[in-house]
């Protein structure tokens, strides 16, 4: 049976066990297939505050947890924030490099091109084994710093294969240096026993919903990129049509406050903060919603609309990435990205037509592990198989 050693710093912790699940789901489907490690390399901070990193929660690295279903090993590197990102590679690589010799895996695979997935191949290249890097989105197009950048671009180059997810981030790999015959697009899926049409008005009546409202639904992190101040201004300006318009923001993030305060005023009655959700809430609010909006300003292969589809629901979202791959007209409405107004627009037009559930549902229906295999192959033919 192939050996794959997994590596990414995007994983399942138990303070965020949600911290890396599209990975995660398809790691859990690709150990029907192979025999699977996961190493999971972590920066640890100095516990000085003055030192933490700002940008994101650190945490104490637990070396015996490992999610169900899943063997895997999380592995602590000391660094620096900011100072210690140019090596951060090398020290996670490092870290790394033992457990490989002591495992031998036929094939690595890399989630997350810098600073891991350099570290991985750091590593892997000194054993002789070949590396599939997999790039999620802001890895290729927000390295970071000049340096890191740089460092990025060489990864790409020496990688055996790379894995992107969508079409679209495969071109960008492309002009940045992967060779284009070792570049292939594997679109994330989503879980379909729990992402599936349901009835919209017992839905309704569950999450406590007006029969009457037009629900614009957003799923996501409550951060600049996705485009949420953007939504209530065109929420705003939606009030004079839809006067029972009710938008739901599902999620959390350090934007919440702010756009708690941008919804005061005659907006604060349509505007529903219903926090982070599990997967099957989420999928009663996609069975509650008329319309599921994301009006990111950038985006890979975003989860929301795969899920939405899986609904039977229509998206409105911003023409950026790999969304314009997912949505046609036949399932939604593509917008320019940070318009509020064409964005009022197309909810508009989205809540006045009548659009087929069970048409939409088939348009993609796509599941974990259907992801796996395809990345499987992958795998297989890196190790020469």
């Amino acid at each position: 049976m192939l050996q794959i050693a997994v590596i990414t710093p995007l994983f399942p912790i138990p303070q965020e066990p949600h911290r890396g699940i599209f990975i995660y789901r398809t790691v859990r489907e690709l150990t029907r297939l192979a025999e699977v490690q996961v190493y999971c390399p972590v920066a640890v901070y100095p516990e000085w505050n003055w030192l933490k990193p700002r940008s994101y929660r650190s945490y104490r690295v637990d070396e015996n947890y490992s999610p169900a279903g899943v063997e895997a090993k999380y592995l602590g590197y000391r660094t620096l924030p900011v100072a210690g990102r140019p090596v951060n590679g090398l020290l996670s690589g490092r870290k790394l490099l033992p457990w490989l010799r002591k495992r031998t895996p036929d094939v690595v695979l890399a989630y997350w091109i810098y600073p891991e997935g350099w570290g991985a191949l750091w590593a892997a290249r000194r054993l002789g084994i070949p590396v599939v890097l997999g790039a999620r989105g802001s890895d290729l197009r927000l390295p970071g710093d000049p340096l890191s950048a740089r460092l990025v671009r060489s990864a790409l180059r020496r990688a055996s294969f790379l894995i992107t997810v969508s079409e679209d981030l495969r071109r960008l790999a492309i002009q940045m240096g992967a060779a284009a015959e070792r570049t292939h697009s594997i679109p994330n899926g989503c879980e379909l026993g729990v992402f599936h049409p349901a009835d919209r008005s017992r839905a309704r009546l569950e999450l406590g919903l007006k029969p009457e409202s037009r629900v614009v639904l957003f799923v996501g992190r409550l951060v600049e990129v996705k485009g949420v101040r953007e939504l209530l201004r065109a929420a705003r300006l939606l009030l004079a049509q839809h006067a029972w318009l009710e938008v739901v923001l599902v999620g959390e993030g350090p934007l919440r406050r702010p756009l708690e305060e941008q919804a005061a005023g005659e907006l604060a009655a349509h505007v529903r903060f219903a926090g982070p959700q599990k997967p099957e809430a989420v999928a009663r609010w996609m069975a509650a919603a008329d319309v599921v909006c994301l009006p990111s300003h950038s985006e890979g292969c975003p989860n929301v609309v795969i899920e939405a589809l899986a609904c039977g629901r229509p998206v409105v979202a911003s023409r950026v990435g790999g969304i314009p791959e997912l949505v046609n007209s036949n399932c939604g409405i593509l917008t320019p990205p940070q318009d509020p107004e064409a964005l009022a627009a197309a909810l508009h037009e989205a809540l006045n037509r009548a659009w087929e559930t069970d048409f939409i549902a088939g348009q993609f229906r796509r599941g974990w592990d259907q992801v796996a295999a395809e990345t499987y192959q992958i795998c297989r033919r890196a190790a020469g198989l």
